[in-house]
C-alpha cells in the first residue's frame, strides 16, 4: 500500500476543488450537490463524500453480526455506489479488522477512513494508534478524533492524547485530528477550541440521543443549542460531522429519516454525516434522502 503524504493530500485536494460542485458549501445551509459528492472539512484540508458508511451502530453490534463476507459486500457495495468515506472507533469491538478486510485491495487514495480513540486509561497514544493502524490494515488515518469527550473540562483532560495525535501528524500516519462530543457541556467547549479541525456532534430534528445537561439523559436534547453550537463551529472554521441521524435506530419511518437529513443540512448546515448500515436497502435510501435533502 503506498504511503500518502500531507502534501499528497493538498494535492489532492487542490486537483479536487477545481472539478465543480466541490467546493465548501456556506454556513448558513447546505444545500445543491449530490450525498456522493466530496466537501472539505473546515480547515483540515481532508475532502470526504458527504455521506459516510458507519460502523458504530449499537456500538458495533449490528455490522459485527453481518460477519466479514457479508460486511464485506455491503462496503463494496457502498463504494461502487459513491460512498467513499468510512467511520469507525476503538470500542466498536473488532471493526478496525473487518473494515481493513472489506476495504482490502482498493486503492488507499480512493477513499477516507476515519478512526475514533479512546482517551481513558495509561495507554500510549502512538502504541494505541499504531495497534488500530494494524488492525484496519491501513498506513495513515485521514481523520483521528477524540471519541466521547462528555464532561466540560475535556479539553484539558485529553491533553496527553491531543499531543499523541499531533505525533502521529508529524509522522504521517494521521491527516488531520478533532473530537466526538456527546452533552452540552463538551460541546459548549467546542466552538472556541483552536486545537479542533474536525468535531463530530449528534444531530436530528426530534433531539433523540442528542446533547443534553447530562449526557446520558434519557430524554430529547436541546435542539435549539446544539444547531446553534454546529453553526458556530463552522463560523470558527472546523469540520462538523453529524451522526445519529436515525435517532439511535429509533426512527422506523422513512419520513422521519428524510426529515432528520433535511435538518441537518439545511437547518444545522452540517458538512457531512454518517450512517450505519445492515443491508443495501440501507445504503440507497441514505443516499436518496441525502440528495432530497440537498435538492
Amino acid at each position: 500500500m503506498a504511503h500518502c503524504t500531507r502534501r499528497n493530500f493538498l494535492k489532492t485536494g487542490i486537483a479536487a476543488a477545481a472539478l465543480p460542485g466541490l467546493a465548501a458549501l456556506p454556513l448558513k445551509a447546505t444545500t445543491g450537490g449530490k450525498a456522493t459528492e466530496w466537501v472539505t472539512l473546515g480547515k483540515s484540508d481532508v475532502k470526504v463524500t458527504r455521506l459516510a458508511f458507519g460502523t458504530g451502530t449499537m456500538s458495533g453490534r449490528v455490522q459485527r453480526e453481518l460477519g466479514q463476507d457479508q460486511f464485506t459486500r455491503l462496503v463494496r457495495y457502498a463504494y461502487d455506489h459513491g460512498i467513499r468515506f468510512f467511520e469507525t472507533a476503538e470500542s466498536y469491538g473488532d471493526m478496525h479488522r473487518m473494515l481493513g478486510v472489506a476495504l482490502q485491495g482498493i486503492p488507499r487514495d480512493s477513499y477516507r477512513i476515519m478512526s475514533k480513540i479512546t482517551t481513558h486509561g495509561d495507554t500510549d497514544p502512538q502504541q494505541k494508534i499504531d495497534e488500530l493502524r494494524k488492525l484496519a490494515n491501513t498506513e495513515y488515518f485521514d481523520i483521528m478524533l477524540l471519541h466521547w469527550q462528555h464532561v466540560s473540562s475535556w479539553p484539558t483532560d485529553s491533553r496527553r492524547w491531543q499531543d499523541g495525535i499531533e505525533e502521529a501528524q508529524s509522522k504521517k500516519i494521521v491527516v488531520a485530528h478533532g473530537a466526538s462530543v456527546h452533552g452540552l457541556p463538551a460541546l459548549r467547549q467546542v466552538p472556541d477550541n483552536k486545537w479542533l479541525e474536525v468535531a463530530m456532534i449528534r444531530m436530528n430534528h426530534t433531539g433523540k440521543s442528542m446533547d443534553a445537561e447530562d449526557f446520558a439523559t434519557s430524554g430529547p436534547g436541546n435542539v435549539s443549542e446544539v444547531v446553534e453550537r454546529v453553526k458556530q463551529t463552522r463560523q470558527a472554521g472546523m469540520g462538523v460531522i453529524s451522526m445519529k441521524l436515525a435517532g439511535e435506530g429509533t426512527f422506523t419511518r422513512r419520513e422521519d429519516r428524510q426529515a432528520a437529513m433535511k435538518f441537518a443540512f439545511r437547518n444545522a448546515g452540517v458538512d457531512c454525516v454518517t450512517v450505519g448500515y445492515k443491508n443495501t436497502a440501507e445504503v440507497d435510501e441514505a443516499i436518496d434522502n441525502l440528495n432530497l435533502a440537498l435538492a
